[in-house]
């Protein structure tokens, strides 16, 4: 085995993990509940662009985050049984991790600019953070379903290494 995910990445994902559920559970019923999760998971977003560009090797943003042609080759390699097996994050997972960070910062903005005087009450800054959220879900779900598909096809639990950090050695065709 060989550590890939170090403690901050981890922490990261399990918090961020926690203060969507939490946000998304509550946004109907506690506002005060529903507003810190908001405020964890910018802070969250925050914290992880500054370890995308000081973190260790696997943590960083120049490690996984490829071009889109590069991401679009891996997917094709998907579909027909013949992608790699990467150590960090394949393209396409590199590729989620961007637009995940993304849309909850959307959604952390957005959210917190309905609490301002300026934005409070204003349709389109509701709209946009609603429409933000549901994104978002959505797109969790993508995550998961695209770590389940990488978990079986190379026989891996990924979910085990974003809890242990660590993975399965490179063998010859793997990239690291």
């Amino acid at each position: 085995m060989v550590r890939v995910w170090d403690r901050v990445v981890r922490s990261f994902h399990w918090a961020l993990v926690l203060s969507f559920v939490t946000a998304w559970l509550t946004s109907h019923s506690s506002e005060d509940i529903h507003h810190w999760a908001g405020y964890a998971a910018a802070a969250l977003v925050a914290m992880r662009l500054l370890w995308g560009v000081l973190g260790t090797p696997y943590a960083r943003f120049s490690q996984f985050v490829r071009d889109p042609a590069t991401v679009l080759r891996y997917l094709s390699a998907l579909l027909s049984g013949r992608e790699a097996r990467y150590i960090g994050h394949n393209p396409a997972g590199g590729a989620m991790v961007i637009v995940l960070i993304g849309a909850m910062g959307s959604t952390a903005l957005t959210g917190w600019l309905m609490t301002t005087d300026a934005y409070f009450g204003v349709p389109w800054v509701e709209a946009a953070h609603s429409l933000a959220a549901h994104s978002l879900l959505l797109l969790v779900l993508f995550h998961m379903g695209g770590v389940a598909l990488a978990s079986f096809r190379h026989r891996e639990n990924l979910v085990r290494a974003m809890i242990t950090g660590r993975k399965r050695k490179a063998e010859p065709a793997d990239i690291a």
